[in-house]
């Protein structure tokens, strides 16, 4: 049953995971063409989220707050038949990744806010480079870049609050009812005490190609191998998660599975708002291994631009526009980072 959507509390709690999630991707879709508005360039909507959002130069223009780390994806073999991507049949892949939090401010406590996200780049011994960007929701409030758009105005802060109004939230959840996959997962989380016992997922449907051409679509996620436990109540670190990653990773390396969800005919390839059955078959295609902290905003992640876009062969994009929209927005937000200086804002 899909929660309610009456008291503003929920409804801000919906907006600050979905607007993380929102806000560059409905900009640069606007952008690119799918709304058609004359004379509006990537530009000029980065310009606008930044004065809603902050801007903070030399950081990415959403999910501001992150570490580097490293490490390596040990292929099982089981999803070599569906995909020629050498990924899936080399013992050991080099790993370079990102976790981060949602949200424009790079200072921003770890713990304020739901979303986290895990950014990977695999560099195969054939030459080719897989990047994926995933995050903790399983699915998006909409299925399309106008939606996202919709999303970014009803979120935006009242001048008087400094806050959305709930009552443009709630408009824009009724009037989207393809939300309610979405709207039931925020109702539900509970975030754990580390980026380790996180899962992350895919959201966005993809096209495993094997070596006879042969197509099967997947969504997929890395499952943590480290136990839930729920963040505590009470958390006064402001760099809680990060300091948690740290000091994990210094005792060992932390595991996640990627697991490959199967489409059948019927399911909604296209549309990320909208779950696969749960009776979906399942692959482990193998198990990410971290093992170690390269520094927050340092590294060799830092000047990474993790396009979901950026596939090897055996690996293709679905059809869903927001693919599109995802790899507009981190183009212009690593050109635009790519030419500042690195900010030194005092943590609050």
């Amino acid at each position: 049953m899909t929660p309610p959507l009456h008291g503003p509390a929920k409804v801000l709690r919906l907006a600050i995971i979905g607007g993380t999630l929102a806000a560059l991707g409905a900009g640069f879709a606007y952008a690119a063409g799918w709304i058609g508005t004359p004379g509006l360039t990537p530009q000029r909507i980065i310009d606008t989220f930044e004065a809603q959002a902050g801007h903070y130069p030399g950081y990415r223009k959403n999910h501001a707050k992150g570490l580097c780390v490293s490490g390596y994806f040990q292929a099982s073999g089981q999803a070599a038949a569906l995909s020629s991507a050498r990924v899936f049949s080399q013992a050991r892949v080099p790993v370079i990744g990102r976790f981060a939090i949602g949200g424009a401010n790079p200072f921003a406590p770890d713990t304020a806010i739901p979303v986290r996200s895990l950014a990977i780049q695999l560099s195969s011994d054939d030459g080719q480079v897989w990047r994926t960007g995933m995050n903790n929701p399983p699915v998006l409030a909409v299925s399309t870049p106008e939606g996202f758009y919709q999303q970014v105005l009803a979120g935006a802060p009242d001048p008087a609050t400094g806050k959305p109004d709930p009552a443009k939230l709630q408009a824009f959840f009724a009037n989207h009812p393809e939300s309610a996959a979405f709207r039931q997962w925020a109702a539900n989380y509970k975030p754990s005490d580390s980026f380790a016992s996180t899962a992350y997922n895919s959201i966005n449907a993809f096209r495993l190609i094997d070596a006879q051409g042969n197509v099967q679509p997947v969504r997929w996620a890395l499952e943590p191998q480290t136990p839930f436990a729920a963040l505590p109540a009470q958390v006064d670190d402001k760099q809680f998660l990060q300091h948690d990653l740290q000091q994990r990773l210094a005792r060992g390396p932390l595991r996640w599975t990627l697991r490959l969800t199967l489409a059948e005919p019927g399911d909604a390839v296209d549309d990320p708002a909208r779950p696969w059955p749960a009776e979906r078959r399942s692959i482990d295609a193998g198990t990410l291994v971290l093992e170690r902290v390269d520094g927050p905003e340092q590294g060799a992640c830092r000047d990474l631009n993790f396009d979901p876009l950026i596939l090897p062969h055996g690996i293709e994009p679905s059809a869903d526009p927001i693919l599109a929209a995802r790899s507009a927005a981190y183009s212009v937000s690593f050109n635009r980072r790519s030419h500042e200086a690195l900010s030194e804002g005092a943590r609050p």
